[in-house]
């Protein structure tokens, strides 16, 4: 089962040209199947039947799994057997066919304008790592970037003189989205004076370093975010992708065109962009309920 499934993340890779992040889910997705294939009886993928299948997603949602969660388990393995007919590896596709559980859409969470500037404002600047941490809050939130975009950026990928930074987002497809002034500003404020002294190796090409002078993590970003939030008294729970979620909420509220943010964010279908406008049309409700007389 462990070099069918390196197979698998090995075309995925090459042929498909997937992220490091989404062939991690795949991986742990099919791991996942295989180890409730085995608990099971069932000796190979090849004697996966159809029922089996049906029997994991319904585990895991006994388990209290969202919907979102067997959506894409459901997904992963619909993808590897495909693979496995393809390649003729198995006589008969178990999961050919098999449709995902109805998703709930469920809008975004998004802070308001003035909640991002109680959060942007919080990092001292006066130190080396709030300079830094500036930086970021700033690029995030001007560029609305995934963070596993904003930790893999490089230093060339950022023209300040420009104003753009260069992205290579899901699939490697590679987008250039405009920096605003603000961010120019403490991107380049960050270059000349705080990443000189956290970084100990003169070849290191990444953007955010930390303390050791070694690329930031993710998980180091999530950190940052979180203490900021909660020193600006920020009650909502945001992550990464509330940032992502403001920004282009922001910029529909204020005029932007969907294709333009859509282009922005990386998104492959307009329709994953289309839910911003439906948080922008429940915020002109609440705004007409609240002002109108005979609302």
């Amino acid at each position: 089962m462990q070099r069918t499934l390196r197979d698998f993340i090995a075309y995925l890779s090459v042929e498909k040209g997937l992220a490091t992040n989404t062939l991690e889910a795949y991986r742990r997705d099919i791991t996942s199947f295989a180890h409730f294939l085995k608990q099971n009886g069932v000796a190979g993928f090849e004697e996966a039947q159809r029922r089996h299948i049906v029997a994991y997603l319904q585990s895991l949602q006994k388990c209290g799994r969202a919907a979102s969660t067997l959506s894409r388990n459901l997904a992963s393995i619909r993808s590897f057997f495909n693979y496995l007919f393809a390649e003729k590896r198995i006589g008969e596709n178990p999961a050919a066919d098999m449709e995902s559980p109805k998703l709930e859409k469920r809008l975004p969470r998004v802070l308001s304008t003035q909640e991002v500037d109680l959060l942007l404002e919080q990092p001292d600047c006066r130190k080396i790592g709030g300079m830094r941490d500036k930086a970021m809050l700033e690029m995030i939130y001007a560029t609305g970037i995934r963070v596993s975009e904003l930790m893999s950026l490089d230093v060339p990928d950022v023209n300040l003189d420009a104003g753009f930074v260069r992205c290579l987002g899901k699939g490697s497809k590679e987008r250039l989205i405009p920096l605003g002034s603000v961010a120019v500003r403490h991107i380049d404020q960050y270059l000349l004076y705080s990443r000189p002294k956290l970084v100990r190796d003169e070849n290191e090409r990444a953007l955010f370093v930390n303390q050791h002078g070694k690329r930031l993590t993710r998980q180091g970003f999530w950190k940052i975010l979180k203490k900021y939030a909660h020193l600006a008294g920020i009650t909502k729970d945001i992550t990464p992708h509330t940032i992502r979620h403001s920004f282009a909420t922001h910029l529909l509220e204020n005029g932007a065109d969907l294709r333009s943010v859509q282009e922005m964010l990386g998104h492959a279908d307009i329709s994953t962009t289309q839910i911003y406008t439906q948080v922008t049309r429940r915020k002109l409700r609440d705004v007409y309920e609240k002002a109108h007389p005979r609302a």
